[in-house]
């Protein structure tokens, strides 16, 4: 690589995390790349460090002078609530979250329990276990109206996977711009229309002041008591104590979480135990280090070129 190159710290605070990722970065040909895992590490190595490639970056160290030299931080991640919410990011860093990386993997979890609710996928194993001789009609996606709230490349991605299984589908975002991708559009203040006729609500929505608590008592309440609510964006889109109530009051069918407001949920959580909760550990769009530090090479080369980044969060907006 002819052009100067910029001085990269990778920063996890998981040490065997942080070295993979570096050495990934540097099989492109960014060789000025050291890595750190701890804010003692990190502040050694800020001095004249340009580009911050992170996850859970100690943010108090970059308004320290140390840090006068960065301008820019790639987080590792899709969601930046965190790093938006944290008044420790000067405004002269340009902040980037990965974008475009995970359509393909939450739509298939999405499908996964979509399928595995519709065609009652616990019975049938159920009956394997008993080994009981229980043949039974699954209901099917073709017909039923799905609604995802949140169009951007994750919800984009799982409005394409739905056509293929013949559902119809609603959309509900904040922008509008995707809104020809599905049959019906609503927007935020359109929450209990968008609600009323699903069989199925997917959340992909980013987690930002406006869709904080988003998902409240009075959405799951307008909802059918026979749908299923699948949560893959940010755990704090809903309130969870009212999903508790609505849950445990039989009005919903099911609901698949993959996200939560405290991460990881504590042994004693309800969703552990309830039957009509199926619970996993933010798994659906796992960051992997091959497809974060392609990402981050080809957002290294625009910034080598004077062009503009790809993913950069808008501060106002909130993501």
């Amino acid at each position: 690589m002819n052009s100067p190159q910029p001085n990269i710290l990778v920063f996890n605070p998981d040490s065997s995390e942080a070295k993979a990722y570096a050495e990934s970065v540097r099989h492109y040909g960014f060789t000025s790349v050291k890595s750190a895992s701890t804010t003692e590490e990190a502040n050694k190595l800020l001095s004249e460090t340009e580009v911050i490639l992170g996850w859970k970056f100690p943010l108090e160290l970059l308004i320290q002078p140390v840090a006068s030299s960065v301008r820019w931080f790639q987080s590792t991640g899709a969601g930046v609530d965190d790093l938006v919410a944290d008044d420790s990011i000067p405004v002269d860093i340009t902040l980037t979250r990965i974008i475009d990386q995970f359509g393909s993997s939450i739509s298939e979890y999405v499908f996964m329990f979509l399928l595995h609710v519709a065609k009652d996928g616990s019975r049938m194993r159920r009956a394997q276990t008993e080994k009981l001789w229980d043949p039974f009609i699954p209901a099917s996606l073709a017909g039923k109206t799905i609604g995802v709230a949140g169009l951007g490349s994750i919800g984009s991605e799982i409005v394409r996977k739905a056509r293929a299984f013949d559902m119809s589908v609603y959309g509900l975002s904040y922008s509008g711009k995707q809104a020809a991708l599905v049959d019906r559009h609503f927007t935020p203040g359109q929450w209990s229309e968008f609600v009323g006729e699903l069989d199925y609500l997917v959340l992909t929505l980013p987690l930002t002041e406006a869709t904080h608590h988003i998902v409240s008592k009075k959405v799951l309440i307008s909802m059918k008591s026979t749908a299923c609510l699948v949560n893959v964006g940010r755990g704090a889109l809903i309130k969870e104590d009212d999903l508790i109530d609505v849950m445990q009051s039989g009005h919903l069918h099911a609901a698949v979480l993959d996200v939560f407001e405290n991460e990881p949920i504590p042994k004693n959580h309800v969703f552990w135990t309830m039957p009509n909760v199926l619970v996993t550990s933010h798994l659906s769009g796992p960051s992997t280090v091959d497809g974060v530090s392609h990402f981050f090479a080809e957002n290294v080369k625009r910034y080598l070129a004077g062009k503009a980044l790809a993913g950069v969060v808008d501060k106002e907006r909130g993501y």
